[in-house]
């Protein structure tokens, strides 16, 4: 009898906790899983279609490279939690009213971090408008990162607390390209020509100036802008400078608007050097062949062939990323816009637009050996600049080439930030 009641008290111990393994098993089953952390989602307000999409696209790549470099580090760190960055599209078409319906879109949808660049009409625009909705809207503040739009007014009489730019402007590369220039001693005669709008003017005006101070030997025997992506065939352009007597040419065009034009100058026999500010990338090189050797200078914040171990490695992790050769282009400041956004967060301890504009006003960064900062008084980085020159790939100094065309630059100038710094004139209403 004792055996059997204890067979039967065996028999429901084993039967209870068997139900109790079932109602758990069951309960943890019904408990949701923990939402991953949101994304700190920054809008890229670019052009993604039309004359200039092949540039939107390429800005595209960087900003998830460098998003990704983050974020396999665990992402930005915040005391609720560690938050993704990610990049959110926004087609501005290359238009400026399109670019303000962006930035109204990006609002709308609650975010907080936009990032334009290539064009500093869109990018003024944009900086009054986002000055007017963050002082009517304080809870829904907006922070503008500029990676390339280069108008020197825009840190300077247009200078904004809510904006920062990553990008040398337009003088600092004068600055460095005429520093290579000026020791051309055989070069007499120069052709200006550029975009007409607040950029291509400004470097344009730039250049008259300081050829004037610096080589007041050399004649401009042409100046002229042009409408900005509307030109579909430059050979009147290129016979215009062909016939001028010019020996070289200097520009700030970049895009189609730059391909197109050293195309064609290669077509009508055009044997002289472009200086020029985005000759390194996007088809130039290809355009111009065997006749942009040891002709086709460039400026920049950094060049694949930066002859230092870090750098190279640097960019081979971008090439392995983006192994096609047409995907080949990559920018040393927009890796660094990205790290300094992160860190001024982390250190702002929270996604408030004005306490994360307060720690990115004095960030400095680093990234594959190259240290820059950004310029408290007028939100200008202060970065390292290098001037090159077109080469074939394999010669010496040319280890890397540009977007399979078997050409590439060799860095012939080296600036440091200080060298590169200039004074400014903003004078910064700060909330």
């Amino acid at each position: 009898m004792l055996h059997f009641l204890f067979l039967r008290r065996s028999w429901f111990a084993g039967l209870l906790g068997a139900c109790i393994t079932v109602l758990a098993a069951s309960s943890w089953a019904q408990t949701p899983a923990v939402p991953p952390a949101a994304p700190i989602r920054i809008g890229m307000i670019e052009g993604l279609s039309g004359a200039f999409a092949n540039t939107g696209e390429a800005v595209f790549r960087n900003l998830v490279w460098a998003t990704e470099r983050v974020n396999a580090r665990g992402g930005v760190k915040l005391p609720g939690g560690n938050r993704p960055l990610v990049i959110e599209r926004l087609d501005s078409k290359g238009q400026t009213e399109e670019a303000l319906s962006s930035l109204r879109s990006a609002i709308d949808r609650d975010i907080s971090f936009v990032t334009q660049g290539n064009s500093s009409a869109a990018a003024a625009a944009l900086i009054e408008a986002i000055n007017k909705h963050n002082l009517r809207d304080g809870a829904r503040q907006v922070l503008f990162l500029n990676y390339s739009a280069v108008d020197p007014m825009l840190t300077n009489e247009r200078c904004s607390p809510w904006h920062f730019r990553f990008d040398a402007h337009a003088d600092m590369r004068m600055t460095a390209l005429m520093s290579v220039l000026r020791e051309d001693r055989a070069l007499k005669r120069i052709y200006l020509i550029g975009q007409d709008y607040s950029f291509g003017q400004g470097v344009l005006r730039e250049a008259r100036r300081q050829l004037g101070e610096q080589r007041p030997d050399v004649t401009i025997v042409g100046d002229e802008l042009h409408p900005m992506a509307r030109i579909k065939d430059f050979l009147p352009y290129a016979a215009k400078i062909k016939a001028s007597g010019a020996q070289a040419v200097l520009t700030g065009n970049w895009g189609n608007d730059l391909t197109l034009l050293v195309k064609a100058a290669r077509e009508v026999g055009f044997d002289g050097s472009f200086y020029t500010f985005y000759g390194n990338a996007l088809g130039a090189p290809a355009a111009m062949g065997e006749a942009g050797i040891g002709k086709v200078i460039a400026v920049a914040d950094w060049f694949p062939n930066v002859p230092t171990a870090s750098s190279e490695a640097f960019y081979r992790s971008f090439r392995q990323r983006f192994p096609k050769p047409e995907d080949d282009y990559v920018h040393m400041r927009m890796q660094l816009m990205i790290e300094a956004l992160a860190q001024a967060i982390e250190r702002a301890g929270s996604l408030e637009i004005a306490r994360v504009a307060v720690e990115l006003k004095n960030a400095e960064v680093t990234l594959a050996g190259q240290t820059a900062r950004m310029r408290a008084a007028d939100h200008q980085f202060q970065q390292p600049l290098a001037v090159a020159v077109m080469d074939r790939q394999g010669a010496p100094g040319v280890k890397f080439d540009v977007e399979g065309s078997g050409f590439g630059f060799r860095v012939v100038r080296q600036l440091t930030p200080q060298q590169a710094e200039l004074p400014h004139s903003c004078t910064m209403d700060r909330p």
